[in-house]
């Protein structure tokens, strides 16, 4: 009990470069006091693994929300069920990029 796969791997080999993204993964459960409840199985895609390890606590908090109500408001405390919700800016045309212009010259 307690082991989370993320892609079919487990969680320590597919973030083997960082200890930080494993706590951050783990901390839906440490608010709760469930460490080694559940366990869990996700598949994940797209963005960096910082962005996936965040998706995976969202949907880690937002099921523990479903399995029990009570929770919801211990874990919106701890500020779990919240989105990151920056996205990338679209290319403009006539620009280079989102707002990189050509350089200007004066004559």
């Amino acid at each position: 009990k307690g082991a989370i796969t993320v892609n079919g791997h487990t969680a320590a080999e597919y973030f083997a470069d960082s200890s930080y993204m494993l706590a951050k993964l783990q901390e839906p459960f440490t608010v709760l006091d469930l460490t080694n409840k559940y366990d869990v199985s996700v598949v994940v895609s797209g963005g960096g693994h910082d962005g996936q390890a965040e998706a995976i606590r969202l949907g880690i908090a937002k099921t523990l929300v479903l399995l029990n109500e009570d929770v919801k408001s211990t874990l919106k405390r701890a500020e779990l069920l919240s989105r990151d919700s920056r996205e990338k800016e679209r290319k403009k045309f006539g620009l280079k990029g989102a707002r990189k212009q050509r350089q200007f010259t004066k004559r």
